[in-house]
């Protein structure tokens, strides 16, 4: 069973390693952590996406709820959110597969963001999945390098009021 944890903190210095420790400290899974201060800044945002068992998503959502530093907490599953990561790579092209390589961006919606003689770079936002698409079909290019953000989520919006 995967989760997305939404947990609002406080923006404090070391907030992130006592919420990443107590992961650590009871073999919680960690999949992807992204960590953004929100419209207040005092005031961060942690998505954490983890794996395991109902039972264990039922513990990590009690053991952050213990955290002084923890505002509050949201979890859903894919399904219920809205997901997207970025993704930065950069290539190492040449004249045979440069096509090849823009034909990749345009059917993923990637785009080339800065190029030298024998390398470019292409961007993507989109869902983790989507991103990992592109990334098996540049499996065969000469990749440099990649970076990614890990996974943002919001629930999604559910309009209560006709």
């Amino acid at each position: 069973m995967k989760r997305i944890f939404s947990v609002l903190v406080e923006n404090r210095s070391g907030v992130l390693s006592k919420v990443s420790g107590l992961f650590a400290r009871r073999s919680f899974n960690i999949e992807s952590l992204a960590v953004g201060e929100t419209n207040d800044p005092e005031v961060s945002c942690m998505t954490i996406v983890s794996s395991g068992s109902k039972q264990t998503m039922e513990q990590i959502e009690k053991q952050l709820n213990k955290k002084l530093d923890v505002i509050k907490i949201k979890s859903f599953e894919n399904w219920q959110s809205v997901t997207r990561e970025l993704i930065l790579i950069k290539l190492r092209y040449n004249k045979s597969n440069r096509e090849e390589i823009l034909s990749i961006c345009t059917l993923a919606n990637a785009e080339v963001v800065d190029a030298g003689k024998r390398t470019m770079m292409i961007q993507m936002c989109d869902t983790p999945e989507k991103v990992q698409m592109l990334l098996d079909l540049l499996a065969g290019i000469s990749i440099v390098e990649v970076a990614r953000t890990g996974t943002l989520a919001l629930q999604r919006c559910v309009d209560t009021e006709k």
